[in-house]
């Protein structure tokens, strides 16, 4: 689910390859200037398909398999989650 919608997907695709295929584009949104980022490098150096997945903040989407039941947000710049990820 992305943000409450249902995504489809098949078995070894990308999070970010099927929310593309989705339409989804906007993955976050800097928190100074509220641009909208999505997908760029596609291969986890830049950063900027970050998401909240399964309630943890900053998950490359370009690194992340699918796999059903998967809750997925957008977030608002890169964040600190209880786990101590981001930055």
């Amino acid at each position: 689910m992305f943000e409450g919608r249902p995504i489809s997907f098949r078995p070894g695709e990308t999070l970010a390859g099927a929310l593309m295929v989705a339409g989804v584009v906007d993955f976050r949104q800097t928190p100074t200037s509220g641009t909208v980022r999505g997908p760029w490098c596609l291969m986890g150096i830049c950063y900027e398909c970050l998401l909240r997945i399964d309630g943890r903040d900053n998950q490359r989407a370009c690194m992340t398999d699918t796999r059903p039941g998967m809750t997925v947000e957008r977030q608002i710049g890169a964040r600190r989650d209880a786990a101590g990820d981001g930055g």
